[in-house]
């Protein structure tokens, strides 16, 4: 008779073992990266314990209350940016934070300082919690240039193109992390099993599909949209241009490109007349994703030219963004380069 641990997988690919696997690859790679991955991951686990008893705190009325000690009990958002803020700078291998709670960039202890620094949004789709809808949060990693001394602001102000890693965790029906470690790494998905408390490799090599059947926008800001951006999703329902793609708009940034990736298609989140810059931030949302995007096939645009290729005048700045499949993204810039003219 098989034992109770018949179904259970003694050689696991986990999240940090991966990483090893990955680090031996590079001769001269230090470990430290490995190091900063081991502390995101214990951060994402620690947001993910959190967010799995906010409904409970939100029922019982205690989220953002005091508790019966009369201290603070804090809200998710606030919580979870401390989380990866403790772990970050405690790691030994950061020098600069930039988080999307915080109007300026953390600066690491000097004794404390390593060589990454690391933009993030801690806690993507906040404004979600109370409804239990899927949110995350997402990450970038960049060397600190060389040479620089003291380390500020300023030197979290690079291109996608200098990207050493960047990833996002989704707090959904599962916990999972999708990372990409570098150029021609590939993105790899990784299911938390809370039996263990590890990151198990689910999803090796995500591919894009070079076309999707899926649009995914906020149509409720369609009396803001340029009119290259109307033609384009009037296209996507009307029968005359193919068969009809399905609408998908979950309103959480991580949960949406989530499925772009799992499924292929469109994300958009273009300039309106409102927000004439865009709404999403580069540094900590539209940077990596695009990066992961683009390391799984498809393709990441403001519009004009790849988000990577954009250098960040401030670490707040905030960008327009088409990203999914090659041709669903290349369709929308055709559109926009035509009503340009």
């Amino acid at each position: 008779m098989a034992g109770d641990n018949a179904g259970f997988d003694s050689n696991c690919m986990t999240l940090t073992r991966f990483v090893l696997a990955e680090q031996r690859k590079v001769p001269q790679a230090t470990g430290d990266l490995t190091q900063l991955l081991v502390s995101i991951q214990t951060a994402v686990k620690a947001v993910s314990s959190a967010v799995r008893k906010a409904g409970i705190a939100k029922l019982f009325g205690i989220a953002g209350s005091t508790n019966v000690q009369g201290e603070e009990v804090k809200k998710l958002d606030v919580l979870s940016n401390e989380m990866f803020i403790n772990m970050l700078s405690s790691s030994f291998t950061t020098c600069v934070l930039v988080s999307e709670e915080n109007e300026q960039a953390i600066i690491v202890e000097a004794e404390k300082q390593g060589k990454y620094i690391v933009c993030f949004d801690p806690l993507d789709g906040s404004s979600n919690i109370d409804c239990l809808v899927s949110i995350g949060s997402i990450f970038s990693i960049y060397r600190r240039p060389d040479g620089t001394s003291p380390v500020s602001e300023k030197d979290a102000l690079q291109s996608g193109r200098q990207l050493v890693a960047a990833g996002y965790a989704l707090y959904g029906s599962a916990t999972m992390m999708v990372l990409a470690l570098g150029r021609g790494s590939g993105v790899n998905g990784f299911m938390l099993d809370p039996a263990i408390g590890e990151f198990i490799l689910t999803d090796p090599n995500i591919r894009l599909p070079s076309k999707g059947k899926i649009y995914s926008i906020n149509e409720g800001y369609t009396h803001l949209w340029d009119p290259a951006i109307r033609e384009y999703v009037d296209r996507k329902k009307d029968p005359k241009f193919g068969k009809p793609y399905g609408a998908r708009y979950v309103g959480s940034m991580v949960a949406d490109v989530h499925r772009t990736l799992k499924y292929g298609g469109i994300f958009m989140y273009p300039a309106t007349k409102d927000s004439p810059k865009g709404k999403l931030r580069l540094l900590y949302e539209g940077v990596p994703m695009a990066y992961l995007v683009e390391e799984a096939g498809g393709l990441a645009s403001d519009g004009s030219r790849a988000v990577l290729d954009v250098i960040p005048t401030s670490i707040h700045q905030r960008c327009p963004i088409f990203l999914g499949s090659s041709q669903d993204v290349k369709e929308v810039l055709d559109l926009i380069q035509k009503h340009a003219k």
